[in-house]
């Protein structure tokens, strides 16, 4: 009789923990098509953006509901030499500047994310010229269907990352170590 008992007792625990997770699942996802990185700053002539829409990524996510609650993993990464800016000689100051030779990687890998209500704070490692510097920021998520989307922005510093401000026409035109780091990535989960 005890042992029928400590078993009802363990089947009920069992059956409670089953219902408490139902709707919460940990899900594989990767980047959906279209993603939008930018790179804004001003110089000394006009102000100036280079931007990129290759970029990969994956990530794994808590979705509970069909709502993103949280994120154990995400990376996203993308060749420096995407960006583009539509002057070929800004690319190539920028190219420079970021040693593209050596770093030929822009990443960022995400260590954590938070939320208030709504709002979400992510933190991690992002890596520019082959620098990496912890970073947070705001974070937007919205959903459609399956798919979460994520815009953000966040300003940081050239110098930050080892970056020498580049300079043109002699030195006459300098650009401004302060810039502007912007995003909208979709996620779609992995088949």
């Amino acid at each position: 009789m005890k042992i029928t008992m400590n078993f009802y007792r363990w089947l009920l625990v069992g059956a409670f923990g089953i219902i408490a997770n139902v709707g919460l699942a940990q899900t594989n996802f990767k980047m959906g098509p279209s993603p939008i990185l930018k790179i804004e700053g001003g110089s000394t002539l006009h102000d100036w953006h280079m931007e990129t829409n290759t970029v990969s990524g994956q990530g794994v996510f808590t979705v509970e509901n069909g709502k993103f609650v949280s994120a154990k993993k995400l990376q996203i990464s993308f060749l420096a030499e995407s960006l583009k800016s539509g002057t070929s000689g800004l690319d190539k100051n920028a190219y420079k500047a970021l040693d593209t030779k050596n770093n030929k990687e822009i990443k960022f890998s995400l260590k954590s994310i938070s939320n208030s209500g709504a709002n979400f704070t992510a933190s991690g490692d992002l890596t520019i010229a082959g620098v990496t510097k912890t970073v947070s920021f705001p974070v937007q998520v919205t959903t459609s269907g399956q798919s979460f989307t994520f815009k953000g922005d966040f300003d940081t510093k050239l110098t930050t990352f080892s970056i020498a401000p580049p300079t043109a026409l002699l030195g006459t035109v300098k650009t401004d170590d302060e810039i502007t780091l912007s995003f909208s990535t979709t996620f779609i989960p992995t088949l």
